[in-house]
């Protein structure tokens, strides 16, 4: 008989691996994140880390991108619905620390 593996904060935490998702993760559950933002509030992280951390997160369905059209110019991430259901799991692994 094989281990079930249909551990919630296990598919969590794959997919939040990664030196600065759970950042950037925890940034946007408290609204739209902005990638200069991001290098601002995140010390030590870098301009590529943040870009490629982003379009992983994106890529996983975890954020939505959208472009901001109004002058100037602007690129927006959010919860995407994936990660809006992730926020209970989320959470509740943010108390075990």
């Amino acid at each position: 008989m094989e281990p079930e593996n249909n551990c919630p904060a296990e598919g969590l935490l794959k997919i939040l691996t990664g030196k600065w998702k759970p950042q950037i993760f925890r940034q946007a559950l408290e609204g739209p994140v902005r990638f200069n933002s991001l290098l601002r509030q995140i010390e030590g992280s870098n301009k590529q880390s943040i870009a490629v951390a982003l379009k992983e997160l994106e890529e996983q369905g975890l954020l939505d991108k959208m472009v901001i059209k109004l002058k100037p110019l602007h690129v927006e991430y959010t919860l995407s619905e994936k990660g809006e259901s992730l926020i209970p799991i989320f959470r509740q692994l943010e108390t075990l620390s």
